[in-house]
């Protein structure tokens, strides 16, 4: 069939199943707008700004566990998306990012809104292309999409010249993909699997650290199975809330800079960490020299650059998740494992002895406790995206995960405005759900235009800004350790939240007191449109339990400490 290249990339997408493409058009992808106008296919949400619109795609396929699709032009719309796109590569989301390319003929001569989009994704995505030849087209979409999706998940980059969509050519879109040096491994070793149960079945205090690759390999039941079975308790990184479920008794809760005091001492004491897809970020261990020093270390991940990259690995299994650690639950009839109930109950012990908790107040709001009456008003049936800072903390220490994907964020980037945005893309993935963005009221300015693409596409995104007029979490680290030179964190200057997003079309409020929350929070579930609930909190209130940078986990500062 002759199409042209224009119409290959919206066959192509329809033949790779895409439903939601999020986009801003332009001068260079003008050709493939046109025949969106077209197709009937798949929806096409305009956002009103490329970083919005790979941040949609992003919480899109964090909803989902789909690929995300964004399309935007060349020049400043690909300059605008690379944040974006380097948000993804850091977290892991499989993404497909389609730009366009001034006309090839142009290409090397500062053309107008010409940029080297191939050199400056290189580093941030996990592949790219630029297409240079018509028929190479369907081919390269189809490797995008398989890249993407397989492996360590992550973005890949699409880059078309304006002459290439127009050129005309046969359409053949390949069944399958060939490429030769891409063959990430999917099955375990045995011997090694078969070692790292001896192990797990030798050691007095083992712990299961759990990482966003048990939300990206769809295992996170297999990972409850294991931990129940054996009786190993689990903790997990930012990127794994509601891998374990609030009400498991095997978790211990977040571990890291703001983790729990038991998940912390659990991996400064245990003898044999067992890392299920995490890859020892520096927010996790503090000081590397002594994270975990005790313990020997089963590292399991998909790629075998994260193996050892960190640590000293004695256990290393290069394979999928899912597939790992189902070897690991078949297995366990053959192993005689030791009784680890004295270390879950002095663990558990750690849990009382510094539970995780904040100082209510009924004179002030206290900025978790909107976090802790959401789960208790919305729970299971709202999917929670964050933007940065400390309401994103509080929002992973204090709201109750129940399952995979119901949690959102910007972890490895650690991207202010990603929050409204991301909750879109969850709002469209999910509408059975109730899409809810806990932001501060400086991340929500940084893509508050995407308002209006909230307000034309009935996505009723509730955002519940957590005020209290300040940076918040740069103006922690001020008051700490820079003897409270409160440089550049003041926020008193602040729009009218409430009239910016009636402006906008949406609704809303501010609440002083816990009754108006509750109000305003029923009041905006039931109108089913774009709404801002500005909690005005108490403003000097600090993000604990907190591992001050360069010390180990244990040496943290707690809730009462002098250093509060």
């Amino acid at each position: 069939m002759k199409m042209t290249g224009a119409k290959m990339v919206t066959e192509s997408l329809k033949n790779e199943g895409v439903e939601v493409v999020f986009g801003y058009p332009g001068g260079a992808i003008m050709n493939v707008y046109d025949e969106i106008y077209k197709q009937t296919h798949f929806e096409h949400i305009l956002t009103r700004h490329e970083q919005a619109a790979i941040h949609a795609a992003e919480g899109y396929a964090k909803a989902t566990g789909k690929v995300g699709v964004s399309i935007v032009t060349s020049g400043p719309g690909f300059t605008n998306a690379v944040t974006g796109l380097a948000d993804a590569y850091m977290d892991s989301i499989p993404l497909v990012v389609i730009t366009g390319q001034v006309p090839t003929t142009i290409i090397g001569t500062d053309g107008f809104q010409e940029i080297d989009a191939v050199g400056i994704s290189r580093p941030c995505t996990k592949h790219n292309y630029l297409v240079n030849k018509l028929e190479d087209l369907p081919r390269i979409i189809k490797e995008a999409f398989h890249i993407a999706s397989t492996g360590r998940p992550g973005p890949v980059h699409v880059d078309i010249p304006k002459d290439i969509t127009a050129e005309v050519g046969d359409y053949i879109y390949p069944e399958e993909v060939n490429l030769p040096t891409y063959k990430p491994t999917v099955n375990y070793n045995k011997k090694q699997l078969k070692r790292a149960m001896q192990a797990i079945a030798k050691a007095k205090k083992p712990l299961l650290y759990i990482g966003g690759g048990a939300i990206l390999s769809n295992c996170a039941y297999e990972i409850r199975e294991l931990a129940e079975k054996l009786n190993i308790p689990a903790v997990e990184t930012l990127m794994a809330r509601g891998v374990m479920g609030h009400t498991n008794p095997l978790l211990l809760g977040m571990l890291g800079m703001h983790g729990e005091y038991a998940a912390n001492m659990a991996a400064h004491e245990t003898d044999l960490l067992i890392s299920l897809g995490a890859r020892f970020d520096d927010r996790v261990t503090g000081r590397l020299d002594e994270f975990a020093k005790k313990a020997k270390v089963i590292h399991i991940d998909i790629d075998p650059a994260s193996i050892a990259k960190l640590v000293h690995t004695n256990f290393p299994i290069v394979g999928d998740l899912k597939v790992t650690i189902q070897g690991m639950i078949d297995s366990i009839g053959e192993f005689e494992f030791n009784d680890y109930s004295n270390w879950v109950a002095l663990l558990r012990d750690y849990r009382v002895q510094h539970p995780l908790a904040f100082i209510d107040s009924d004179i002030k709001i206290k900025p978790q406790w909107p976090i802790v009456r959401v789960g208790e008003l919305v729970g299971d049936n709202a999917i929670i995206s964050t933007d940065v800072g400390q309401h994103q903390m509080w929002s992973a220490q204090f709201y109750p995960f129940s399952y995979p994907r119901q949690w959102n964020t910007s972890g490895g980037l650690g991207t202010m405005g990603f929050g409204l945005p991301g909750a879109m893309g969850v709002a469209k993935a999910r509408p059975d759900k109730v899409s809810i963005n806990f932001t501060g009221d400086g991340s929500i300015l940084m893509n508050i235009q995407e308002l209006m693409t909230c307000v034309e596409q009935k996505l009723p995104v509730i955002n519940i800004i957590l005020n209290n007029n300040y940076l918040g979490m740069v103006r922690q680290w001020q008051t700490m350790f820079y003897e409270n030179r409160l440089s550049q964190t003041d926020l008193s200057a602040q729009p009218d939240f409430v009239k910016l997003v009636e402006a906008f079309g949406g609704i809303g409020y501010r609440v002083t007191t816990k009754k108006e929350f509750d109000d305003a929070l029923k009041d905006a579930m039931e109108k089913k449109i774009v709404a801002m609930i500005e909690v005005i909190v108490d403003r000097n209130e600090e993000v604990l339990p907190m591992v001050p940078n360069g010390h180990a986990l244990n040496e943290m500062m707690l809730l009462g400490d002098n250093n509060e």
